[in-house]
């Protein structure tokens, strides 16, 4: 065994000149490395500890007296005697007297064992199936100009304002008792939040209605517990979004595909047995089309029929770019049926995990059980940093900016796609939201194109993965929250050079 010794400290005088000391001992290398002169004790400790633990220190392995360890790492004996009897005392090592100090047999139960597959396994074959949630950038090597939907830009976030909110938040939070919090979420919060809807997507309701999330995916997640059981019929939109019906799956769900068409979901083909319906009818993900109201009364009535719960989620509808904007499904919901799910993923960044639903009254207490039961709570420093945030109207002034900016990006995207690009793409019809989705011509390959626009440093998105069933179509999705202007053009400019080159 080897122990080696080592200290790292900006103060110059208590680094060693070697950059280490080694003690011969027996058979294997154990490092101790000391940081500082603090807490010297408890770092010996942790690393021999660890020694043990992992096999490095094998047992019935001698370890150096604590005389010899304590001049070696040039510490007075109490700390080593104090890490000694500690060890002993929680059974890592055991001491002879007048023989020294070994690590203990009963490590044994410790040793490694020859890996086996399968060892502990989930509930389920479920876990296997689900599909990776959805295309993101590729950590390894980002695209120049991407295309990625979902994401926001940063660069344009009032962090100023911000850091001001998040300093409320903090002075808040040290003047109180350290106890947990109310699981629906920050009153604050849930109130601006309640009048937020209110003015913007028609949403009536008291600050008591609204519970306060880790992102929608935690909403989604809350509303199939607390209301699925295993084998419920599940109806979700064809193509959809595939993280809802990942969380439907694992609940138990049996999930069936419901085609969307140009007015939305198909409500003549829902299954008669369904005990709830996921839907995005301001902004359909990911096709873009909005559901016309005459779909959004037939879907209500329906509910209402069946006494089955929708999932409306309204994922990036506060920006619209042509018409008036269509009020939400909630607006409309006189039955009770409606479990409206909102994020700031989209209008702020999705980092801030902090989403929102409010569910039909009925479903109210369970939820709030089952939030507690989740995580207790989320955040409240970010709860109470974005409360501010809002009611001081920095969150609405930044929608304004953020509305003018996606507008000319989309507008952009919508002149090399309509123009240069026209014979590659057809965009479909999109009047929300920021992304919109542009249909191949049938003589192009969706794997190709994205593959030769990666040649490109170009990164761009299919949605043929976004079928459950056949895809019926192959697309690129092309999301333009996170690149600005001058890369939309960059980008399609040397994507069209790129594909004009290959067709020589």
């Amino acid at each position: 065994m080897w122990f080696r010794a080592a200290y790292s400290s900006s103060t110059p005088q208590l680094a060693l000149e070697s950059g280490g000391i080694a003690i011969r001992a027996y058979k294997m290398n154990a490092h101790i490395k000391l940081r500082g002169r603090r807490d010297l004790a408890g770092q010996i400790y942790r690393q021999i500890r660890a020694s043990i633990v992992d096999g490095r220190l094998a047992p019935g392995e001698r370890l150096p007296s604590t005389r010899t360890l304590a001049s070696e790492l040039d510490v007075s004996r109490k700390t080593t005697l104090d890490v000694f009897e500690r060890l002993i005392g929680e059974g890592y090592l055991r001491s002879r007297t007048g023989d020294g100090t070994f690590v203990s047999d009963e490590m044994t139960r410790l040793a490694p064992t020859p890996p086996r597959e399968r060892i502990v396994q989930a509930t389920g074959a479920v876990w296997e199936t689900l599909p990776e949630a959805l295309p993101a950038s590729r950590k390894d090597m980002p695209a120049r100009f991407d295309f990625v939907g979902g994401v926001t830009d940063k660069r344009l976030f009032p962090f100023d304002k911000w850091r001001k909110c998040v300093s409320h938040a903090l002075r808040i939070q040290a003047r109180g008792n350290g106890s947990y919090h109310d699981p629906s979420g920050d009153q604050e919060l849930r109130l601006a939040i309640s009048r937020y809807l209110a003015s913007s997507r028609a949403v009536v309701s008291n600050w008591q209605d609204v519970i306060v999330t880790n992102g929608a995916q935690q909403a989604i997640e809350l509303l199939a517990r607390a209301v699925i059981r295993p084998g419920d019929v599940i109806a979700v939109e064809d193509p959809g979004y595939p993280p809802a019906r990942s969380v439907f799956t694992a609940a138990g769900a049996r999930v069936i595909d419901v085609p969307v068409d140009k007015d939305g979901l198909r409500v003549d083909a829902l299954p008669s047995k369904a005990r709830m319906v996921y839907v995005t009818p301001s902004h359909q993900f990911p096709l873009g089309m909005p559901m016309t109201l005459e779909r959004r009364l037939a879907l209500l009535e329906w509910a209402h029929r069946r006494g089955a719960l929708v999932i409306e989620d309204d994922y990036d509808g506060e920006y619209r770019f042509e018409g008036r904007p269509m009020e939400s499904l909630k607006s409309l919901d006189n039955a009770g049926v409606v479990a409206y799910v909102g994020t700031f993923s989209k209008t702020i960044f999705p980092e801030l995990r902090i989403g929102y639903m409010i569910p039909p009254s009925s479903l109210a207490a369970t939820l709030r059980k089952a939030k507690q039961v989740s995580d207790w709570h989320s955040s409240t420093l970010m709860q109470t940093a974005l409360g501010k945030f809002m009611l001081d109207g920095y969150f609405a002034k930044h929608l304004r900016h953020m509305h003018r900016e996606y507008a000319r990006r989309r507008a952009t995207l919508l002149e090399y796609l309509q123009g240069d690009l026209a014979d590659v793409f057809t965009p479909l019809p999109s009047v929300a939201g920021i992304h919109l989705v542009a249909i191949l011509a049938d003589d192009t390959n969706e794997a190709d194109i994205i593959a030769r626009a990666n040649q490109a440093s170009v990164g761009l998105y299919g949605i043929s993965r976004m079928f459950n069933t056949q895809p019926s179509r192959q697309g690129i999705l092309f999301g333009y929250g996170g690149i600005g202007v001058d890369d939309i053009r960059s980008g399609l400019t040397q994507l069209g050079e790129t594909l004009r080159a290959t067709r020589r």
